[in-house]
């Protein structure tokens, strides 16, 4: 890819590893500079950053945690103390706690409602305030087919992506008039830290529902997520990137 002729400013939550790891690193190699959020991953945090600068470009790290409102707006002040701007937003931050419904616990359900669905709320406010002044601005979320579909097991993380897809359509319908976008991502099952949690029963079915029958690319889901940055007259829309038919 090439570089980007003007830096943009890139905040990317849950950036220590897995898919926002990817992301990170796919913004850096183009030029973009990347702020890059974690809540307890600091070394992976700072590996990240380096990577990022070792490609020539600017990055940061910034512990935040993304159910903390306070800490949320102390995050996206201190971008606008050093780099003056906000050009984009990967909500890539999240967690599952995977149990039968009958079995869940209120803190099962809280804490993953906690931050899929309130961090990327208290994020978006954050930013927007900031896109709102710029008059431009691109938010992307990332959500799940789960939340589409549902998921035996995973009613927290179903309902909580769920709600994400609809906080970004409705976002999007808010804040267009500031020419900022919303839009959201499905990834598709990834072989990360977190993909790597389900059970291979599971990881089999998802490859069985996929007409193509494999799982997704972190790098490939992060070049699409790139590219999406890039483009001016899109907003509002949910992008699957597997090839489970919805």
């Amino acid at each position: 890819m090439t570089r980007t002729e003007i830096p943009r400013v890139v905040v990317v939550t849950g950036g220590s590893r897995g898919l926002g790891r990817a992301i990170a690193l796919r913004f850096g190699r183009t030029g973009d500079r990347v702020v890059v959020n974690y809540l307890s991953h600091e070394q992976g945090a700072a590996q990240v950053v380096k990577d990022v600068i070792a490609s020539g470009s600017q990055a940061v790290t910034c512990r935040a945690d993304v159910k903390n409102r306070g800490e949320v707006d102390a995050l996206f002040a201190s971008v606008v103390d050093q780099w003056g701007r906000i050009d984009v937003l990967v909500n890539n931050a999240g967690i599952t706690r995977d149990v039968l419904m009958l079995r869940m616990t209120e803190e099962d359900w809280d804490s993953v409602h906690q931050t899929n669905l309130t961090g990327p709320f208290y994020c978006i406010q954050a930013a927007s305030r900031i896109m709102e002044k710029q008059q431009s601005g691109h938010i992307i979320n990332i959500t799940s087919l789960v939340g589409v579909q549902g998921r035996e097991g995973q009613a927290n993380y179903s309902a909580s992506k769920a709600g994400l897809i609809g906080l970004t359509k409705a976002s999007a319908r808010e804040l267009g008039r500031f020419n900022i976008q919303v839009n959201a991502v499905l990834p598709g099952y990834l072989p990360t830290e977190m993909g790597g949690s389900v059970s291979k029963q599971v990881r089999d079915r998802v490859t069985r529902e996929n007409v193509l029958g494999r799982v997704s690319d972190p790098e490939e889901a992060a070049l699409f997520i790139y590219l999406l940055s890039t483009m001016k007259n899109i907003s509002g829309q949910i992008f699957n990137l597997d090839s489970r038919i919805l």
